[in-house]
């Protein structure tokens, strides 16, 4: 794997492009904004997604997804809900059997597809992977230390990528359950609103432990019902990820909900926001989905009524407090 294509020139696109060149693999990302292309490539720099991070000069940018079809390896960062469509742009220029790793959070909300469901029917002779972990782009870019899941049911597969794409302070643990990855995730997003509202409501650190815990219970009863693994939501792409998204305004999720907890309109409160909140479009599809697999999920639900303006925030917490009391476990 000597050649990575990215597809999607966000943040987290352009941190993993800064992964890949770390690792030594020749990068070309897909970006569709002009801009973003002529900045990588000139100043090498993502003004737009990423300012002030100076990118390995070993980047190259395009605007045309043609200029992936020689990757051996693909990385798909494009959001979850626009990653159907970039999918589909690319499947000309796919190379049969070369793996694509999806590494958007979410699930694609006019289907309740998972992101694996929708590359299977838009570039079906893919070799599926999935990368998710605690992660800010930031922090990756600049090369903190960081340590995520990649998943594929072939194990082999797996270490493949994670050997080429590993470096000092990027650390990839391998895992056969791309169900579980992806499932943790998508919930997370959810549940990074729901304690960015305890957050911006002043509910204190005790609340804000307890919403977490139970939202893991939540995560955790979903993946298991979608065929995933509890063990693996146990793990970095799930408790981890739910930790670090749960516990900074740093997380766009958790931002959204700080603006809703402290009173603001959800307009309000994803304005000037040029990177995508997962959780405010999955919140509708993972309600949706765990009442089709009869699993409970009363902080999603409330995420969800918050969100579409069915409930306030005060009354919603009001209910979730007086939920009928019952075991733990």
């Amino acid at each position: 794997m000597k050649r990575a294509g990215i597809i999607g020139g966000g943040a987290w696109g352009t941190a993993l492009a800064q992964v890949c060149a770390r690792a030594g693999v020749a990068v070309t990302l897909w970006a569709r904004e002009p801009e973003v292309v002529a900045a990588i490539n000139a100043d090498h720099e993502n003004p737009l997604f990423l300012p002030g991070v100076a990118l390995d000069a070993a980047i190259r940018a395009t605007g045309d997804p043609a200029d992936l079809a020689d990757a051996d390896l693909v990385l798909a960062v494009a959001p979850a809900q626009h990653l159907r469509a970039s999918l589909a742009a690319f499947a000309p220029h796919a190379r049969a059997g070369a793996p694509v790793v999806l590494c958007a959070k979410g699930f694609e909300a006019s289907s309740l597809k998972l992101m694996t469901q929708v590359l299977a029917e838009t570039l079906p002779a893919a070799a599926p992977a999935v990368l998710s972990g605690p992660s800010f782009a930031g922090e990756v870019a600049r090369g903190l230390p960081t340590a995520v899941t990649l998943a594929a049911s072939d194990l082999a597969l797996a270490r493949r990528i994670a050997e080429a794409i590993a470096g000092p302070t990027f650390r990839p643990y391998v895992s056969d359950d791309m169900i579980g990855a992806e499932a943790g995730g998508a919930v997370k997003n959810v549940l990074a609103i729901a304690c960015g509202i305890v957050e911006g409501r002043g509910l204190g650190r005790s609340a804000h432990a307890a919403l977490i815990t139970r939202g893991f219970a939540e995560l955790t009863r979903l993946a298991v019902a979608l065929g995933g693994e509890a063990e693996t939501v146990a793990g970095l792409c799930g408790l981890g990820d739910l930790v670090l998204t749960c516990s900074s305004p740093q997380s766009r999720n958790m931002s959204v909900g700080l603006a809703l907890g402290r009173g603001e309109s959800l307009s309000q409160a994803l304005a000037d926001k040029r990177s995508v909140a997962e959780g405010v479009a999955s919140a509708p599809a993972v309600v949706a989905l765990a009442e089709r697999l009869g699993v409970e999920t009363p902080i999603s639900s409330a995420v969800r009524d918050i969100l579409a303006g069915v409930t306030e925030v005060g009354p919603a917490i009001t209910a979730l407090l007086a939920r009928p009391l019952r075991a733990e476990a």
